[in-house]
């Protein structure tokens, strides 16, 4: 017999079975009761959703959720080319739309990191939902004589997606562990580069089903309306440090700056911020440009003729999208495969492969500026070793954060490393790129070789970000042991007092 807390009984359970209710198990022996009754349809259904709500399923639909952010993140680089027509705007003013949109992210995220080491996550995350996925479908009503307006959407769809990328991984630290965290994070992360790829290549296929750029726009919110939805059904709100097992051990919770003093003093989370910053740096750049570098890479080449009218060529987008899903697969599954061996050989496996994918990447980056302008295949192979490399690091990064921050302060942490990522990274670099663009075609007389040549130049830029980026995680790797061993300690500490 099995009994809900309703007082009624499922049919089709036997006699033996242990008793169920809303707040745990009951011993198998209870009798049946004259006054429980079979339960109606809604309290089965009731019933059956709070069975699914296992960790399981609420990694896989915050992944899900993390897919659809850095979808709709990237459904505007995959019509870039058309909207630039549609507004005629110049390539520092389609680069803002990028910056503007990563400014008001990075601005967002330290508040967001505040309220959710403080509040309940899951309704902040599916509030940002459904408020981002609202303002991404009145964008695509926007008329060209508004491109402010446009602009100012994607200032307001940061703002709602920071909310969910600031919390979320904090309620995966705190549902598992050690290297179960590490693979379910590691699924978490995969959804960067998986959805940017969806970005390019929905957006593309919405755009020349519908004949014009506003159907990319319209995709993506009726996915985040569904997604917020099943945040707000499924996903539990675990205790935090529950996986640590201090939940309900932990004393009266520190201020916001003696937080922020704290992690100011941890050199593996201000190394591993830094390096952050150089991956959003690059990737930045690359997700809004290199679509564009090698439409004009073939247009030197002539094997295809500038845009003059829309809509526009899309399989530079979709060939660019479909790249990016399979090595951020390749990279994730890779980067966890290979950190868990390493671990085996030494302890600072995390960052240590963190430098050498990143060191890697950009000698294969570089090699897409020498190439590009004689063989587009080779240029596309490049981008396909360069990316996976790069791609490694995303799951590592906040694994390391995980081990070295406890997990009253994991949700602020993982807010101010965004803030800083963004900050130093690609709230300016696709705005940068065009800018340096900009300059470099009115130096000299416009030509179709010079606006090659110039956003190439521009491009260049990213590998030495990068290095820099391998030194930074190379710095993390002498602090890791120290850092982790000081927050094991204090989490410790915190397991030994005694409930509040």
């Amino acid at each position: 017999m099995c009994v809900e807390s309703d007082g009624c009984e499922i049919e089709g359970c036997s006699s033996s079975d242990e008793v169920h209710t809303l707040s745990g198990s009951m011993s198998p022996t209870l009798e049946s009761s004259p006054d429980l009754h079979p339960c109606t349809p809604g309290q089965k259904f009731r019933a059956a959703l709070l069975r699914c709500r296992s960790p399981f399923v609420a990694a896989v639909i915050l992944s899900f959720g993390n897919v659809l952010n850095y979808m709709d993140r990237y459904t505007v680089a995959g019509v870039l080319l058309d909207i630039k027509k549609h507004f005629l705007v110049s390539d520092s003013g389609a680069g803002l739309l990028q910056t503007v949109f990563i400014c008001s992210f990075m601005v967002a995220a330290p508040i967001f990191g505040y309220l959710g080491d403080r509040f309940n996550r899951k309704i902040i995350l599916s509030c940002g939902i459904f408020f981002w996925s609202f303002v991404t479908l009145l964008s695509s009503f926007i008329t060209k004589d508004y491109y402010w307006l446009l602009v100012l959407s994607r200032c307001l769809v940061g703002i709602g997606e920071s909310s969910y990328s600031s919390i979320s991984p904090t309620i995966i630290g705190d549902m598992f562990i050690n290297n179960k965290r590490t693979m379910m994070l590691s699924v978490f992360y995969l959804a960067i580069p998986l959805g940017s790829g969806l970005g390019y290549i929905l957006g593309s296929i919405a755009k020349d089903a519908g004949g014009h750029w506003y159907w990319a726009l319209r995709v993506s919110p009726m996915l985040g309306l569904i997604a917020g939805t099943l945040v707000l059904i499924f996903v539990p709100e675990p205790k935090r440090g529950s996986a640590d097992h201090i939940a309900g051990r932990m004393q009266t919770r520190t201020s916001w700056l003696c937080d922020m003093k704290a992690l100011a003093k941890n050199r593996s989370y201000v190394f591993s911020s830094l390096a952050s910053a150089a991956v959003s740096f690059a990737t930045g750049a690359f997700g809004i440009w290199i679509p564009q570098y090698l439409v004009r890479a073939q247009v030197v080449q002539k094997t295809a003729e500038s845009c003059t009218s829309q809509p526009c060529s899309s399989t530079d987008s979709l060939i660019f999208g479909a790249i990016t899903c399979v090595t951020g697969l390749l990279g994730v599954v890779i980067g966890a495969v290979t950190t868990r061996l390493c671990r085996k050989k030494t302890e600072r496996a995390d960052p240590l492969v963190c430098a050498v994918s990143m060191l890697g990447s950009a000698i294969f980056i570089c090699l897409i500026f020498v190439v590009a302008k004689k063989s587009i295949v080779g240029a596309y192979i490049c981008i396909f070793i360069g990316e996976t490399l790069l791609f490694l690091n995303w799951a590592i990064t906040a694994d390391i954060l995980m081990f070295v921050v406890i997990p009253t302060r994991r949700a602020t942490a993982v807010a101010f490393q965004g803030f800083t990522s963004h900050l130093l990274g690609d709230a300016g670099s696709p705005y940068l790129i065009g800018l340096i663009s900009d300059s470099l075609q009115e130096s000299y007389s416009k030509s179709v070789l010079w606006e090659f040549l110039s956003l190439g130049y521009a491009l260049m830029l990213c590998p030495f970000v990068i290095v820099l980026g391998g030194m930074f995680f190379l710095a993390t790797a002498l602090f890791f042991l120290d850092d982790r061993d000081k927050a094991e300690k204090q989490v410790s500490q915190l397991s030994q007092l005694p409930s509040i």
